[in-house]
């Protein structure tokens, strides 16, 4: 399944079919072939694609030996593409076409300790009839003497954010190869500068 790395650059809006439709703008590639895996050596066909080139010391040793050792200068990243062999030894915006359907990954913005309300959506308490101090408290997170605990999975504040994000099925409007850029329907995970991965997407268009 055909993929890219790329940037989050921002959002903005183009006209499509005489409407104004919101767009994220991903910097994509050119990303190297950094090693293309074979059934008969590995056990599995993928390729890992490298984004962001660096120097070695940005990178450990056993890391820059690897790229090395392919011919490939040292990348910050390195993702692997299972079932996926593209012919050149650079993978550009070019394997997608306007039109397609995508999925994006991206690891989402962090938001650092919430509560509730803010990290799964509670309600809260009522404002008034006599309610006092405990407006956006999450309530009783257990029973009495049986089971005498709190069950797990229950939902608490805690940490919330920067986590793994997919977003599926998005439509890719436009794809601009001289300037490497994709136009990607609605917004997709994390901030601008993040780093994101798309990927052809398994889910045909409308399907839920």
């Amino acid at each position: 399944m055909k993929g890219i790395l790329g940037t989050k650059v921002g959002m903005t809006q183009v006209w499509q079919d005489e409407q104004l439709v919101p767009v994220t703008v991903v910097l994509a590639g050119p990303c190297p072939v950094v090693q293309r895996k074979q059934p008969d050596t590995d056990g599995y066909t993928a390729v890992q694609l490298g984004w962001h080139e660096t120097s070695n010391k940005n990178v450990t040793k056993p890391q820059a030996g690897h790229f090395d050792k392919h011919g490939v200068a040292p990348q910050r990243h390195v993702l692997e593409f299972r079932d996926y062999a593209p012919e050149d030894d650079n993978v550009t915006v070019s394997i997608f076409e306007g039109g397609e359907t995508v999925d994006v990954t991206g690891t989402s913005k962090g938001r650092g300790t919430a509560g509730v309300m803010k990290r799964h959506g509670f309600g809260g308490a009522p404002a008034s009839h006599g309610a006092k101090k405990n407006h956006r408290r999450g309530g009783s997170i257990g029973t009495g003497k049986t089971p005498g605990r709190v069950y797990k999975g229950r939902k608490m504040a805690g940490q919330y954010g920067r986590a793994n994000v997919t977003t599926v099925g998005l439509e890719l409007v436009d794809v601009r190869e001289d300037e490497n850029l994709l136009l990607i329907k609605g917004a997709i995970p994390g901030p601008n500068g993040g780093l994101v991965v798309v990927r052809e997407s398994a889910r045909k268009r409308g399907q839920q």
